[in-house]
């Protein structure tokens, strides 16, 4: 097996693209956040210069099928949700709570991780993330009561949670440089992944029942396959770590302890909300408000649900090559506060204009993330796994609560209402104004 996919890595994308790169050290700062001298200024977010070896676009591009084979697994849970809540009588307020079970285990765990692997890498706990995602899986497709469709919603969070951190630390070691662009790479395939999943949902579960979920255990196999291979390469190519013990830890607190970084991060982190809090209120409730607004059947809300979800790899990617040529924020000026408009005329038009606005919406609100992570990255250099684990925890996380209130406020209201409220939540992106404009290069 493991032959049998290096073999194809090679095939696919030539055979030096596996080769051993001299180190690209992921803890070298882009941008450095603490001055230690004199300092030459450079524009915050500006994409960094190339470093001298290639990137090593096999493993970019593995990676990022992996990342979508993860996540169209993952999305299978909230593109079943209407069958879940006929087979087993569940009102919107339980359907949040299985969102918030899988959104808070990935979380939570994801910056546990990112810390850990920032001090001691793991190359082959990617292949034991995606197998807590297969259990999950079966264990989903075989539920008959509400606490193990909860039980396996957490399975499948775990499962994001291990995956995320050290895949992106194992895209920036690859990109050569392009660190957006390998970050949009990695994303896109998550995003695209997301995407098929209500389809292949619609498709398969729809038709076939709850059972049919275990059919997309082949999809695990596959990725461990790949990821064993993946391991293999960041094993041989990874940097020595830079910090160890306690002189890592305080290190991490000088950098936090500094005005311009807390502020910037604590303005990242809103923008997060706004975007993911939005996201949550199309992700788990279109297709209801679809059904409910325009008496659309189910097949047909489930294929508006994919139109605006293949947004997201589209509006990733051009975010993550744009803004390694004209810098990060820019990108994530127009990626939320752009949006706005959109939002903002979304619950007032008709079925056709609804799921043409929501691809906008999405296209323009994806466009935002990579330059948002990318950007953490500098500010905290040598964190990659942590700011990854926090932020991708940040947009689990807050997900989950997102889905769990609006859920709430569904009931006690209408998903008319929802969408009324949740067009304004663009608008936080005029936070924007308090990043920092210029950052000290050591």
């Amino acid at each position: 097996m493991h032959g049998g996919v290096a073999r194809f890595c090679v095939d696919a994308f030539g055979p030096t693209d596996l080769d051993p790169l001299p180190m690209d050290d992921s803890s070298r700062p882009i941008a450095a956040a603490i001055p230690a001298g004199p300092a030459t200024p450079t524009r915050a977010g500006a994409a960094p210069a190339a470093t001298p070896q290639a990137a090593t676009f096999a493993v970019v591009f593995s990676l990022s099928l992996c990342h979508l084979l993860n996540d169209l697994m993952q999305s299978m849970l909230p593109a079943i949700y209407p069958v879940l809540k006929t087979a087993h009588g569940l009102d919107f307020g339980q359907i949040g709570l299985i969102t918030l079970a899988f959104q808070c285990t990935a979380s939570l765990f994801q910056p546990i991780v990112g810390m850990v692997t920032d001090r001691k890498p793991m190359p082959y706990s990617l292949a034991t993330g995606m197998g807590s995602t297969l259990i999950g899986l079966l264990l989903l497709s075989q539920a008959s009561e509400y606490v193990t469709i909860l039980i396996a919603a957490c399975l499948v969070g775990l499962g994001s949670a291990v995956f995320h951190p050290e895949a992106s630390r194992f895209a920036r070691l690859a990109s050569g440089g392009r660190y957006g662009l390998a970050q949009s790479l990695f994303q896109v395939g998550g995003n695209t992944g997301s995407a098929i999943g209500p389809l292949l949902a619609a498709l398969v579960v729809v038709p076939y029942g709850q059972g049919s979920v275990a059919w997309f255990s082949a999809a695990a196999f596959l990725g461990m396959a790949v990821l064993i291979v993946v391991g293999g390469w960041y094993a041989r190519n990874r940097p020595a770590p830079r910090a160890h013990g306690s002189a890592h830890a305080v290190r991490l607190s000088v950098q936090l302890g500094n005005p311009s970084v807390a502020r910037a991060l604590t303005v990242l982190v809103l923008l997060i909300f706004s975007k993911t809090f939005y996201s949550a209120s199309l992700n788990s409730y279109f297709t209801f408000y679809l059904i409910g607004r325009f008496g659309v059947d189910l097949e047909t809300a489930q294929v508006a649900l994919f139109v605006f979800l293949v947004s997201s790899p589209i509006g990733v990617l051009a975010g993550g090559w744009l803004g390694d040529r004209i810098g990060r924020q820019p990108i994530i000026w127009g990626s939320i506060l752009g949006a706005l408009p959109f939002s903002i005329a979304l619950p007032h038009v008709g079925f056709t204009a609804t799921v043409v606005l929501a691809f906008v919406i999405g296209l323009i609100m994806a466009s935002s993330f990579s330059a948002i992570l990318v950007y953490a990255q500098e500010l905290l250099p040598g964190r990659v796994g942590l700011v990854a684990g926090v932020f991708f925890g940040f947009s689990f996380g807050l997900g989950g609560i997102g889905a769990a209130a609006l859920g709430e406020l569904a009931d006690r209201t209408s998903l008319e209402t929802v969408y009324a409220v949740c067009a304004f939540l663009p608008a936080i992106g005029l936070l924007t104004v308090f990043l920092p404009r210029q950052l000290a290069r050591t």
